[in-house]
């Protein structure tokens, strides 16, 4: 076993298909089931099977990648520290990224760091906030933004931007050339769901609770597990929903939505800079906290 072989082991798993994660690693499909054939032979189990159309891993697969994910990343921090060192930062940094700020914030961070650090490879990990904070927690992420506050004690957080929720409608709603509308009448009209551990749900129930109400009194017609998902649902006429403005800056600007307000709602929210207490900070994530202190002043 060695770390070359996780590597190509985490990469079957999180593209589930051997021949994508040869593609992603520049591997033939045989070389890639020889190596997984020889981590199985190692740990005298199976870790893979084989679905018809994806792979997937076995129990003793999952306590594997958590463990091989753990390996990746004291791998980076390693080559970062040795780097810096060396008088140059280069190496790996990943941040994940709750699906608001991993989408449509962090790759212009990214694109700005660079600049400075053109040595640094970032990878970008995307998932809902619920996500983010358990990778942080179980060593496979260094740092993360997400859209809520973490409950673990665990976490430290500092905000570094806010955010500015409205209630989106299609364009040809009713609602579509009012400016706000009141609680009485969301509480009234069909609405689409967010799903559960995402910032955007959790700022919601907040929001409702402040007023004396919960997401139950919504009049709830679907739940859908993406941003994306649920715009497309708002513009065929399912529903309507409240999202992050940044989600629909492009439909609003064409002419395809329309964003309010809706009475005694706060709907601003802040995105949160995310990392475990006790984790020591590598190079690059002190690099990357540094630019951002600079760059970017929690407001």
């Amino acid at each position: 076993m060695d770390l070359w072989q996780l590597h190509i082991f985490c990469k079957v798993i999180e593209l589930k298909s051997f021949s994508k994660a040869g593609k992603a690693v520049r591997l033939s499909q045989p070389t890639i089931s020889s190596h997984i054939k020889d981590l199985e032979n190692h740990f005298n189990c199976r870790l893979i099977d084989r679905l018809t159309k994806e792979v997937v891993p076995t129990k003793a697969g999952e306590l594997l990648y958590g463990y091989a994910k753990k390996f990746g990343a004291l791998r980076d921090a390693t080559e970062s520290a040795l780097s810096e060192y060396n008088g140059k930062m280069r190496g790996r940094l990943v941040i994940g990224g709750s699906t608001i700020p991993g989408t449509y914030l962090v790759p212009q961070l990214i694109a700005d760091f660079k600049r400075p650090y053109p040595d640094v490879i970032i990878s970008l990990v995307i998932g809902d906030t619920a996500d983010i904070i358990e990778r942080i927690l179980d060593g496979s992420l260094e740092i993360g933004i997400v859209g809520a506050r973490a409950e673990s004690q665990k976490i430290d957080q500092k905000v570094i931007l806010s955010d500015e929720m409205g209630l989106i409608v299609p364009a040809r709603h009713r609602w579509a050339g009012k400016k706000r509308v009141s609680l009485k009448q969301l509480l009234t009209e069909p609405f689409i769901l967010r799903e559960r551990g995402s910032g955007t749900l959790t700022s919601l129930h907040k929001s409702l609770h402040n007023q004396g109400c919960a997401i139950e009194d919504l009049k709830v017609i679907a739940e859908l597990g993406s941003t994306q998902a649920i715009c497309q649902g708002i513009k065929n006429g399912i529903g309507v929903s409240i999202l992050s403005t940044l989600a629909v800056a492009e439909d609003i600007q064409a002419g395809k939505l329309s964003a309010l307000k809706v009475d005694g709602l706060n709907l601003k929210r802040n995105f949160y800079l995310s990392w475990h207490k006790r984790r020591s900070p590598s190079p690059l994530r002190q690099a990357f906290v540094d630019f951002l202190n600079e760059n970017l002043p929690g407001k």
